[in-house]
């Protein structure tokens, strides 16, 4: 079953989907797999696994942080392949993708990174920094190993432009709530409202809405506007103030 076909099958059972996302390797690969063993319990759906990279560009400061961190603790490509790997035959109920930028696979080689990707369990990859009209062969390859290449929508996408990357993407669309990097409260008003109708309008694929989503409210506000929330910046916060055993809790609220 395709990432899309299971997205939707899963929309029918529940009113709004989860996806979280953690920086490999912040603060440890080891509490990394301790939050996600808290997330897979508390009912996640999807989960981004972020590969750093030294310039984060679409991320706010505590991930920027994250990644520096991690950077600097020695974090390597391949202990992310492997842990990755690790975590998707661990958890086969939840939905593994990769998110970096695209640095790192054209370094690493974006056929030996697509396919090893694949190989090891992931269902897809989020590149922040590549638009689909530079990502032809990315896309192309992505397809053929049945992998899920992430699109974004931004509040400045025109209709156009939405119809036009919808028409590249696959799996399910990431609607940025907001102009701007991660961290930063969105305001859930009319323009919104107005910004996420012509998201649905512009695709069938499911819509996953991120970028300053941290509350339990804000989840029932995009409750019937979009199928999946997206909660980054909030868990990882979360962990640095409180510890891995506040996770499950605090994802078993937000869906509650």
């Amino acid at each position: 079953m395709s990432l899309q076909e299971d997205l939707q099958r899963r929309r029918q059972q529940k009113r709004i989907l989860l996806m979280t996302h953690l920086v490999l390797g912040y603060p440890s690969l080891a509490v990394n797999r301790e939050v996600i063993g808290q997330m897979a319990a508390s009912g996640v759906d999807c989960i981004e696994l972020q590969i750093p990279f030294s310039e984060p560009i679409a991320d706010g400061p505590v991930i920027l942080k994250a990644n520096q961190h991690s950077l600097d603790s020695g974090i390597t490509v391949e202990q992310c392949f492997q842990f990755a790997r690790e975590m998707a035959a661990a958890f086969p109920g939840v939905h593994f993708l990769f998110m970096t930028y695209y640095n790192i696979m054209f370094k690493y080689g974006e056929d030996a990174f697509l396919a090893r990707t694949e190989s090891i369990g992931l269902r897809g990859t989020i590149i922040a920094d590549l638009p689909p009209e530079e990502g032809k062969t990315y896309l192309s390859t992505s397809k053929r190993l049945g992998l899920s290449a992430i699109q974004f929508f931004t509040p400045t996408s025109s209709d156009d432009r939405m119809r036009t990357v919808a028409g590249c993407g696959d799996g399910f669309i990431y609607c940025v709530a907001r102009r701007g990097v991660t961290g930063r409260q969105t305001m859930f008003d009319d323009t919104l409202d107005q910004y996420l109708d012509r998201c649905r309008q512009a695709t069938d694929l499911p819509l996953a809405v991120g970028f300053g989503i941290t509350s339990q409210q804000d989840i029932l506000l995009l409750t019937g506007k979009a199928d999946m929330a997206v909660i980054g910046t909030a868990t990882i916060q979360l962990v640095d103030s409180r510890g891995v055993a506040a996770v499950g809790p605090f994802i078993t609220a937000l869906l509650g």
